[in-house]
C-alpha cells in the first residue's frame, strides 16, 4: 500500500496529527516552528503560532486546544489565546515530544533529551484541573501513546527500545502498570515513532528513517506496510468523518537533500476505522 501526498512540504518537522471531531478538521504541529497546523476543508493549511516548541495538541471539551510546549502545558481558548500555562519540568536538556489523551480526558505527554541518548526523560499526566504527575521515568525518547476504546490498555513507544509496548491501565487513577512488549521493530527497518489504533485491535506505527507506516495486529505480528516517498515518517492518526482515513506526518529536519515531499502531510485508506480521539476535559 502506498500513501498519497495531501499537502506541500508545509512543516519542517511535522508531528502529532489528531482528528478534531468537533471542528471536523485535522490538526498537527510543526514542532520547532512552534506552530499548530490545521487542514481546512478546501485543503489549505492554517497556522497558529504558540511558542518556540509545540510538541503535541488536543482539542478541549470546553473549546480551544491544549498543547504540550517545550517543558509544560498550555491551554488555548477558542480564539487561540493562552489562558493557562503549567510547567512540568525545568531540565534544559530535555523537551516534550509526543502525547495523547486517555478515555477520561487526561492529557499525557512524554519528554526526551535533546541528545536523544540519555534516559533522563519521563511521561507526564496533565489533569483537567492543571495538576501534573510523573507516571513513567527512565525514558529516552517518549513517543507514540494511545488507549484502547475501553481505556483498559495503554499503548506506548519509547523509541530507544525499538518496541511497541502495552500496559494495563487504571482508568480511575490514570496510572499505567504491568508493562509488556507487543512488537519489536528491527533497527534496520527504522525507529518506531508515533502510533494510532484501529477498531480491530491493530497498532499503526510511523517509522522514523523507515519511509513507512507498519501495522501490527493484536498478536504483535506485522501485517500491513504503507510505503512513503520520504524517509522521516513521524506519526499517524485516523480521521475524516468516518475515521477511515489515515493521516501521516513527515519531517525534513536535518536533511540536506530532502525532496519537495519531505515535511508534507500524507494520507491512505487502509480499509479499517480508527478509534476516536477523546478531547481534553480541561
Amino acid at each position: 500500500m502506498k500513501a498519497e501526498q495531501l499537502t506541500g512540504a508545509c512543516a519542517t518537522h511535522g508531528e502529532g496529527p489528531v482528528w478534531d471531531a468537533a471542528a471536523g478538521r485535522l490538526r498537527w504541529v510543526d514542532m520547532f516552528s512552534g506552530d499548530v497546523l490545521t487542514l481546512d476543508p478546501a485543503g489549505a493549511v492554517e497556522r497558529l503560532h504558540v511558542g518556540s516548541v509545540v510538541a503535541a495538541v488536543r482539542p478541549r471539551v470546553s473549546g480551544g486546544l491544549v498543547v504540550a510546549v517545550e517543558r509544560g502545558f498550555t491551554m488555548l481558548d477558542p480564539g487561540g489565546r493562552p489562558v493557562r500555562h503549567d510547567t512540568a519540568f525545568n531540565d534544559a536538556a530535555c523537551r516534550m515530544n509526543d502525547g495523547g489523551t486517555d478515555r477520561q480526558g487526561r492529557f499525557f505527554c512524554g519528554s526526551m533529551a535533546y541528545n536523544m541518548a540519555d534516559p533522563r526523560a519521563a511521561l507526564y499526566r496533565y489533569d483537567p484541573d492543571g495538576a501534573i504527575s510523573t507516571v513513567l521515568t527512565g525514558v529516552t525518547v517518549s513517543n507514540g501513546i494511545a488507549w484502547s476504546l475501553d481505556g483498559a490498555h495503554m499503548y506506548y513507544i519509547d523509541s530507544a527500545t525499538q518496541q511497541v509496548e502495552v500496559f494495563d491501565y487504571d482508568t480511575a487513577l490514570g496510572i499505567p502498570a504491568r508493562r509488556q512488549p507487543l512488537a519489536r521493530v528491527a533497527t534496520e527497518t527504522g525507529m518506531p515513532d508515533g502510533l494510532a489504533l484501529d477498531d480491530e485491535g491493530g497498532v499503526w506505527v510511523a517509522l522514523w528513517r523507515g519511509a513507512a507506516v507498519h501495522r501490527y495486529g493484536p498478536d504483535g505480528r506485522l501485517d500491513v506496510v504503507i510505503d512513503l516517498p520520504v524517509e522521516l515518517v513521524t506519526a499517524c492518526a485516523f480521521g475524516g468523518p468516518g475515521l477511515d482515513e489515515l493521516y501521516i506526518t513527515t519531517s525534513r529536519q536535518g536533511l540536506t537533500a530532502a525532496g519537495r515531499a519531505a515535511g508534507a502531510l500524507f494520507t491512505a485508506r487502509p480499509g479499517v476505522r480508527g478509534l476516536p480521539c477523546t478531547a481534553f476535559a480541561g
